[in-house]
Order: C-alpha cells, then structure tokens, then sequence
C-alpha cells in the first residue's frame, strides 16, 4: 500500500491551535474538488470543536482520516463525517462517555445542597444527551444499534487497531515498516490524566532513567478514575523499599515520638496526635501574641521616656558622678538602664521563638 501525503495534520489538543476547526475549513475549502487526506494523533479536547470538524468533512465529501498513535474521545468524533477511515495496525483507539469538570469545597447548608444536587441533576441530563448523540454518530458509522455504541462508551476501554476494524470505527488497517507500536511514557500519561482518560494496558518507557518513579506516577494517574473494574487497568507494584521512615524533628517533639512512618510518601496521624498539634501551635501563638502586646507597650513607654527626657533641662557638670572613685562597686542602673535591659530581654525572647 502506497504512503499517503497528507493535507492535514492533527495532533494535540482538539480545540487547540494545532487541532482548529478554523484551519480544517481553510483547508478544505482550498480543496474542494479533491481527496483531503488528514493525518488524526490526539487524546482528544472540546467536543464542539469535533462536531464542528466532523461536519466540516462530511459536508466536503471527500475527506480521508488516517488515525496513528493514540487516539481518544474527541479525536474519534471529529473523524465521523469522514468518507473513509484508516489506521495504523499498532495504533489504538478509545470512546468513552462524555464528561465535564467539577469541583465543590466549602460548608453546605441544606438549601445550598439542594441547589448542588438539582444542579447536578440538569448536568447530567445534559451529559446523558450528549452521550445518546454521540453514540448515535459511533452507531451510523459502525452499523450497529446505539444502544450497543452506548453500552460501549460506558466501558470506557481501549480497543486496539483490530478491535477498532471489527467494530467499524474504521474501515481498514494499514501496516507499513516505518510503524511502531505506541509507547506510554510519562508525557503521554499526564494528557491521559489532563483529560480524564483511563491508562491503557501497553508497552512503558524502558528508557527511563526511574522506571519506579514512573511507576508511581502512573498509580497516582489510576487512582483519578472510578474503582470500576478495567481489563486494561495498570496495577503497578511498590517495593518495600518504597516504605520509610521520616523525622520530623519539630513535629516529634509535640508528638513526643522519635519519626513518623511515611507510606507513599502520606502520613497517618492519630485523632490524639492532631489534637496534640493543635493544643501546641495554640499554645504558642498565644505566647507569641503575649510577648508582642509586651514589646508593644514596652515601645510605647520607651517612646513616652525619650519625650520626657527630651523637655528636662541638661545637668550641670558638677553633678556628675565618677563611679571609680570606690572602686566601681556603685552599679545600681538608672530607670532608663533598667528600662533598656527590660525591652532587650522582651525582644531577645521573642526572637527565640520558632
């Protein structure tokens, strides 16, 4: 089979600047009595931006998408108006139900969750349309019930190149030398999170030069998605080795204890121990806020001192007193000696707090 040379190349971020659906129309129009072949390699994006795509090509009516690498979610939707799909033997291929952030942090009242709860109630109706539409397209392309498509998307697994053909999702595999099976690396792994997508069951980089830290990464990516059941789900395993112990000096000491065991790199502290934490870092802000109300009037008498001073009149010579004539042994301080050593001491035991 011959190599195509491709019009488009569609790589990223669907809706970022090198997935536009802008550039698709240009292109397209520019070639409007010709095959447009399109080169598709992306985890997916926006599914706006891929409707709007995948009616791009069908209303052209000539469009040839060749799928390479890992694709995903709105990367698939946008090829569905397509005349003809192919892909790479070693590439693969994800559809999975659609999805939208959230994030809710705070106290709630009762009315302020029932205000979340219907909120989230039109959220989901919406997302179940979206769904249905979605795997209407998935079902005219594949020639199989929605229902099927649906049932699908929920799943949310990879299929490999041969299970993409036998669903329909493509029309013909391609094998050329220059191939080579996708490779999950670190990169890869962050879209993969970045975008809700599940961590397919493939081929890690070896050429890492901490294979177990990668490892790491990838059961913190894992653990995002639902605890549901995956074929495709990677388990890594953590060495004993990864289990330590840390010291936390200051925190042992409140503790009364010579380290903390660290799991994972997380802490688990007792109801007691974090009542301990709390009662001293209370403890000692209320002995910093005392010895700042100290320092604060102890300035403000300084300040009134100097006033004082600065209106009495100066003394005459003769009234000083030389301390040496019996011996030195005269060392009674002044009111404003002992005022001094007083603000010293207040400050110096401020300072000394942590």
């Amino acid at each position: 089979m011959a190599k195509t040379k491709y019009n488009l190349h569609l790589k990223g971020y669907v809706g970022g600047w090198d997935f536009d659906s802008d550039y698709v129309d240009f292109v397209l129009n520019k070639n409007t009595d010709k095959e447009v072949a399109v080169l598709i390699d992306s985890l997916g994006g926006q599914l706006n931006t891929a409707l709007s795509i995948s009616s791009a090509f069908r209303r052209h009516g000539n469009v040839h998408v060749h799928f390479v690498g890992m694709n995903a979610s709105a990367a698939t939707i946008a090829s569905m108006g397509a005349k003809r799909i192919t892909m790479d033997h070693s590439a693969m291929y994800l559809v999975h139900q659609c999805s939208q952030s959230f994030f809710e942090w705070g106290s709630l009242n009762a009315t302020d969750m029932q205000n979340l709860i219907d909120n989230l109630e039109k959220q989901k109706s919406d997302l179940d349309k979206l769904d249905a539409n979605v795997a209407e397209m998935y079902a005219g392309r594949c020639k199989k019930k929605s229902a099927d498509l649906l049932e699908l998307m929920k799943m949310g697994g990879w299929l490999t190149a041969q299970e993409a053909l036998a669903w329909g999702f493509v029309d013909e595999l391609t094998e050329f030398d220059d191939e080579s099976a996708p490779v999950l690396t670190e990169a890869i792994a962050a879209d993969f999170t970045a975008h809700g997508i599940p961590l397919p069951k493939m081929l890690t980089d070896t050429k890492s030069e901490d294979i177990t830290a990668f490892r790491r990464f990838l059961q913190a990516c894992a653990s995002v998605f639902h605890s549901q059941e995956n074929p495709n789900k990677i388990v890594p395993t953590i060495s004993s080795e990864e289990k330590m112990k840390k010291t936390y000096s200051n925190i042992c000491k409140t503790l009364a204890c010579d380290a903390l065991e660290a799991n994972d790199d997380k802490v688990t502290l007792t109801t007691a121990q974090l009542d301990s934490i709390e009662a001293d870092i209370t403890a000692k802000y209320k002995e910093i806020t005392n010895l700042s109300a100290d320092v604060d009037r102890l300035t403000k008498a300084n300040s009134d001192l100097e006033e004082k001073l600065k209106k009495l009149p100066a003394d005459t010579t003769n009234t000083v007193v030389d301390d040496k004539k019996d011996g030195g042994t005269n060392t009674e301080k002044s009111d404003i000696e002992k005022f001094y050593d007083t603000t010293n001491s207040a400050q110096a035991l401020f300072d000394s707090l942590p």
